[in-house]
Formats: C-alpha cells, structure tokens, sequence
C-alpha cells in the first residue's frame, strides 16, 4: 500500500526570495475527483504526466498511489475531465537527507508560498531550512484539492 506521510509549512516570502534555490519546475494539475474522502489528480510537470489517487488524512498520513502516463493522455485529460486545477512552480531543496519541496502558486493562488516535507513516519525529525513560517498540516485550506475549488485570493485577500 502507498502511504504519503507529509507535514507542511507556509513560507517567508522575503526569507524565500533571498533563499539560493535551484530552477523550479512549472506543475499544471487538475482534479479529476475531488472529494473529502478521496482525489483523483492528473499533473503535468515539465514534459512527464501522472495520475494520482489520494484517500482521506488521518493526522498526516494518507494512503497514495501515484503512476507515470503518457503526457499526451495527460494533457487529454486535463483538458476533457477536469473539474477544477491549480497551477506553481515547484522548487526542490535537498536538506538533512530528505527533500523539501517549495510551491509557488499562481492563479488564483498567487501569493502563496507551502513548503512540504515527505517523511518515512509521522515521528521522524526533519531539519528547519530557515524559511518555514507557521505549521499548515491540519488546515485542510492548504490541501491542493481545496486550493483548487476555494483559491488562496478568495479568503486571503491574495492579488486576484
């Protein structure tokens, strides 16, 4: 069974922008289902496609199962079946031996800025990179598949 076990951050923006980070990788996604229970997404990320299924948090872990397809059946779908997507660019930083991932949403989402840590159990320690803000894990206003039906501009007063 695929597990993703993943704490999340809001970040600095000024701590972020002077942060030295390697180029980042524009995401495009969209949410085939997307209920509380569960989420179907299909991502596009550079020139690769994926199709991932999510099940319900409990604290924060949830069963997942992501698979490579063809990006031409990526693209097909997104723009057949999609009800509602997102859209960042995701920047990857390597730190204590796990790797934080940075996304920087646009859209409606522009303004804000999550980092996220993967981790092999909800104990396992992690190293601060020193631009992680307060704790989001448990607002569930965070989760990708609510960004998408209730952008960060809608209740954030971000620039759209």
């Amino acid at each position: 069974m695929g597990l993703e076990i993943e704490r999340k951050f809001l970040v600095d923006p000024e701590k972020w922008e002077q942060f030295n980070k390697p180029e980042g990788k524009a995401y495009r996604q969209g949410y085939l289902v997307n209920e509380k229970e569960k989420t179907v997404r299909i991502r596009i990320a550079g020139d690769q496609a994926f199709i991932t299924v999510k099940g319900a948090t409990e604290g924060f872990t949830r069963k997942e199962y992501e698979y490579e397809i063809p990006l031409r059946d990526g693209k097909e779908l997104l723009e057949n079946f999609k009800l509602t997507g997102t859209s960042k660019t995701r920047y990857r930083i390597p730190l204590g031996g796990k790797v934080w991932e940075v996304d920087v949403f646009g859209g409606e989402n522009e303004g804000l800025i999550v980092a996220e840590i993967e981790l092999k159990s909800e104990s396992d320690l992690f190293e601060n990179p020193g631009f992680l803000l307060e704790e989001v894990t448990y607002d569930p206003r965070y989760y990708n598949s609510n960004l998408a039906t209730n952008p960060y501009s809608n209740w954030k007063g971000g620039t759209k």
